[in-house]
Order: structure tokens, then sequence, then C-alpha cells
């Protein structure tokens, strides 16, 4: 078989095994063994195998993975979220849809300090829900809005996805960081704008309430700073050059626990459910890279990638086009399989197309392309892939982050939660335009820091 055509095959018997729910990360590893077996016979797959595992594993950049795990699964146990959603809905809740609005500014809070999607959905989930219907929220907009802003936490640093991507493209974690966070808030803006102009459409779908008094207000407010302080310690730590990402993740850790410890929410029981939960989670992710590895030997020994990006750098596209047909797939391929997933297979066949369509890896910022040198356009591309990779958790039929919040909300069937979220995608689509048409919003802050 022309080798080509064997990786085209190798891609669709992949998708038709996730597609039957076999998990990605058997899936990848039965079709990257059996195509490398095919090219150069089962001797050399075994040989691989003997120090695969300990080459993907024994990277120093995965050991910040584990680490912000650990940070999430006990920031669920230690009444941060609902800290958060508190101080949220004391300054927010008074006005028409307010309620909504805490629980994303809630979800941002929570995401910045947890880095997952489904966490952020389920945890938020469970704090705001409650309050929610008792000020008779709508089905659609109350687990509409909560599915839709869990999905901040894959984008608000830390973020472990985006931390796979860095590793991938061989980005700095840091810079990434940095250029996750304005897009991050842009969102957190654009959601809440959503539910104002959905209240204003639909006022009996968000009521006002009368808000808290003094005391309550005060109270919630003061209850906000300790989350502050954890974010602002790790990421300005790590921003201001004090330690690398895998110490702040550690230093994350201690103050997590620390304040779990002392508001007594986290005791011995807690701390080895969450090295449970993280051991559990950190060892899915890590199989997903042995499989993603293992299609990465495949693909390149056929040179399927190259042939894809010579092949696209040759259509003729403008690269500005060819990047939004690839934005586009990435939102497809969201409704098939989950946002790691996605990012470790298919940015290793994007973003050498993009880099080519750029000039090559020696492209400076005035030429070609796209006008900015690689590293800049391997942070934009990298934000915007995310962006549209979020949108999978909220779309059918995978729509993981709707699954989760119809598992808590069982009055509420799950098409009204679908319907619920739409007009966060659409919020969604209009954020992707935003920084389409002004990368700089992506890259000031990472320009700011290297300056």
């Amino acid at each position: 078989m022309d080798p080509i055509t064997l990786g085209v095959t190798g891609l669709i018997v992949l998708i038709a095994l996730i597609a039957i729910r076999i998990p990605i990360a058997y899936a990848m590893i039965l079709v990257g063994g059996v195509g490398v077996m095919l090219i150069n016979g089962p001797l050399l797959v075994l040989s691989q195998l003997k120090t695969l595992g300990w080459g993907v594993f024994s990277n120093y950049g995965l050991s910040v993975v584990p680490m912000f795990v650990l940070m999430g699964a006990l920031a669920s146990r230690a009444g941060l979220s609902q800290a958060l959603f508190r101080g949220a809905n004391a300054w927010l809740g008074w006005m028409r849809g307010g309620t909504a609005m805490a629980a994303i500014a809630g979800c941002a809070g929570f995401g910045a300090v947890c880095g997952s999607s489904l966490a952020t959905a389920s945890t938020m989930g469970k704090v705001a829900l409650p309050e929610l219907r008792r000020f008779n929220y709508s089905g659609a907009l109350a687990t509409g809005s909560l599915a839709a802003g869990g999905v901040l936490g894959i984008l608000i640093p830390p973020s472990v996805v985006l931390i796979i991507y860095a590793l991938i493209v061989e980005a700095n974690i840091v810079t990434m960081f940095a250029a996750a966070m304005l897009p991050g808030l842009l969102a957190v803006v654009l959601f809440i704008l959503t539910i104002a102009i959905y209240v204003a459409i639909k006022p009996d779908a968000g009521p006002r309430h009368t808000g808290v008094n003094v005391g309550e207000f005060r109270d919630a407010t003061i209850g906000l700073i300790p989350v502050m302080i954890i974010f602002g310690l790790v990421l300005g730590g790590i921003y201001g050059g004090f330690f690398n990402p895998t110490p702040a993740a550690a230093v994350g850790v201690a103050l997590v626990w620390i304040y779990g410890i002392f508001t007594r929410t986290i005791g011995i029981r807690e701390l080895m459910d969450s090295l449970k939960e993280t051991a559990g989670t950190t060892g899915m992710i890590y199989l997903i890279l042995l499989g993603a590895e293992l299609m990465k030997i495949f693909m390149s020994r056929i040179g399927l990638p190259q042939a894809t990006a010579e092949w696209m750098v040759n259509s003729g596209f403008e690269p500005m086009v060819v990047l939004i047909l690839l934005l586009l797939a990435l939102i497809l391929l969201g409704c098939l399989m989950d946002s790691l997933s996605m990012i470790l297979l298919v940015i290793p066949f994007f973003w050498p197309v993009l880099l080519e369509l750029n000039g090559g890896i020696y492209q400076g910022a005035e030429g070609a392309g796209f006008g900015m040198s690689s590293e800049e356009l391997k942070i934009w591309f990298g934000i915007l892939a995310l962006i549209v990779v979020e949108l999978g958790l909220i779309t059918p039929p995978v729509g993981m982050n709707v699954f989760v919040i119809s598992a808590l909300a069982k009055d509420t069937p799950m098409s009204e939660t679908f319907k619920g979220v739409m007009p966060f995608f659409a919020a969604e689509m209009i954020r992707v335009a935003i920084l389409l048409a002004f990368p700089a919003i992506t890259l000031w802050l990472p320009r700011l820091l290297s300056g």
C-alpha cells in the first residue's frame, strides 16, 4: 500500500475506534503500533516500546502536569468554589441574570486554581445550581451558563491542555500562560454580556433578587482574598521569574492544602482522595501521551504531516484562509473527541502547515505569511486552537461539560442544556473572530514580558 494511503487509512481507523468509544489512548497505541509494524516490522515496534515510555515520561516539562492536577483536586475539596461563587454573587447577583453571571465569574476564578474544564463545570455546578434554582432561573440558562463557564478552565492559566500544547510545539509554558490571560478575560466579558442580552430578551429566564446586606457583602468579599493570594503568588511568581512552572505548581498545592487545613475542609481522607484522583488523571494523560508518540512515529515514517504541509502550501490559499479552515476542522473534530486527545493528535499535523505558510522556522516578523515570527505564530495559533477545542466540550454529540451538568441537573432535559449553551457558542465564535482580526490581544502580554 502507498505510504500516504496507509496513513490516511490509519487516521480513518483511529476516528472509527474513537466513534465506537474505544479509549483514545488505546486507539492511538493500536493504530500507531500496527502502522509502524506494517512499515518496519514487529521487531522495530518492540525495540521502540522498550525505551519509548521512559523517553516520553521522563520529560521534566511534564512534571508540572500532576502538580497542577493535584492543585485542582485539592481546590475542589477545600471549599474555594463556594467562596468564589459567594463573592461573585455578592457583587453581581442584584442584577437581572446576576446569579448566572456570578456562576461565570466563579468558573473563571476556579479555573485559575484548577486548570480542568470538567472539574470546573462539575464543582461549580454543585455550588451554583441550587442558588440558580432558588431564584427560579430557567433550566436552559442555569445549566447552559454552567456548562459554558466550565470551558474557561481549559484556557485561563494554569491549564493542563495549554501545557501539553506548549510541549508539543516547543513553546515556553510561561509565555503561553501570559498569552492566555487577555483572551481568557475576554471570554468572561463576552459570556456576561451574553447573559445580559439573554435576560433582556427573556426577562423571566433570569430574575433579579434583592442582593445581600452589608455584612454578608463584606464577608463574601473577604472570602475572595485567599483565592486571589493563591492565584497571585503562583502566576505572579512565574511571571516575576521567581520560579518555573513546576515549582510554582508545588507552591500552589501547598497553599491550597494550607487553606484547606485552616478552614478544616481537608483532612487525611480528603488528601488521600486528592492523591488518588491525581494518580488516575495523570496516568490517563501519560497513557494518551504514549499513544500520541506512537502515532507521531507512524505518521512521520510515512511522511503524512510533511505531505499535508506541502499540499496546503501549494494549494494557493492565503495563509489566513488556511488557518480558518484548520480551526473549523478542530471544531468538527471536537464533536468526536476530548480536548486533550485533539491537541495531541491534530497539532502535529496542523503546526507544520502553518510554519511552512509563514516561511519556515527562520521566518522573521517582517516577512511573508502571517506577518509575525514563528515563535509568535505558535503562541497565537495555540490560543486560537484551545478556544475552538473548548467548543467541543459544549457541542453534541460529545459535549462533556453538558453531560456533567445534566447529571447534576436531572430535572432539566439535556436538550434544554444544549439550547442554553448555544448563545455562549455564538459568543465564543465572536471571540475567535476578534482574536483572528487583532493578534495583538494575544501577543501583547508575551511581548511585554519578553521586552
